[in-house]
């Protein structure tokens, strides 16, 4: 049985196993400490009854107009922890204070395509490709250079579902920023 709940700052002592999977991007103290003082509902914990971190979501709301929207920054499960149901339930913590606090249009996140797990995932959990952002991910020694799959996924603010149409064309890393 787990809970999910939102990251309090002295769990940042108790992640670092969560962070040894080679596709979790990890930043520096003052990242963390930032998403958490700036976007509180969008930082979830998922906990094991003895409060052991079983994975996490860091999350963010940005863009103008009809791309004001979610984003998952980072998410990640333990290895022990994974095929229970923790993502989409740190998932779905995600949209739906996305919709019904932020009254976002969309959520969007974006994902290494060698990461075929996640990406299998997003996709059952309703998420479309929706655009290839070129050299996204550089190389670090341990995982190559690589271009990033931006994945979303409509909320009921878009109620024509305009920002899930797929570009046809791949996009450079300066054509994402909101």
């Amino acid at each position: 049985m787990s809970t999910i709940r939102r990251f309090h700052a002295m769990d940042l002592f108790k992640f670092n196993n969560l962070n040894l999977d080679r596709y979790t991007e990890t930043y520096d103290l003052s990242f963390y400490l930032n998403y958490l003082s700036s976007w509180p509902d969008l930082f979830t914990m998922a906990v094991s009854p003895d409060d052991t971190p079983m994975g996490y979501l860091m999350g963010k709301v940005e863009g103008k107009d009809t791309e004001w929207h979610g984003h998952v920054t980072a998410l990640t499960v333990g290895p022990e922890c994974r095929r229970l149901g923790l993502a989409r339930g740190l998932m779905r913590a995600l949209e739906d204070a996305s919709e019904k606090i932020h009254d976002c249009y969309f959520v969007d996140l974006f994902v290494r395509p060698s990461n075929t797990v996640a990406v299998l995932m997003y996709e059952r959990l309703g998420y479309i490709l929706y655009r290839q952002v070129i050299d996204y991910y550089l190389g670090d020694g341990v995982m190559p250079t690589e271009y990033a799959y931006d994945m979303r996924k409509a909320l009921p603010r878009d109620k024509d579902k305009k920002s899930v149409i797929p570009l046809k064309h791949p996009v450079t890393a300066d054509q994402t920023i909101f």
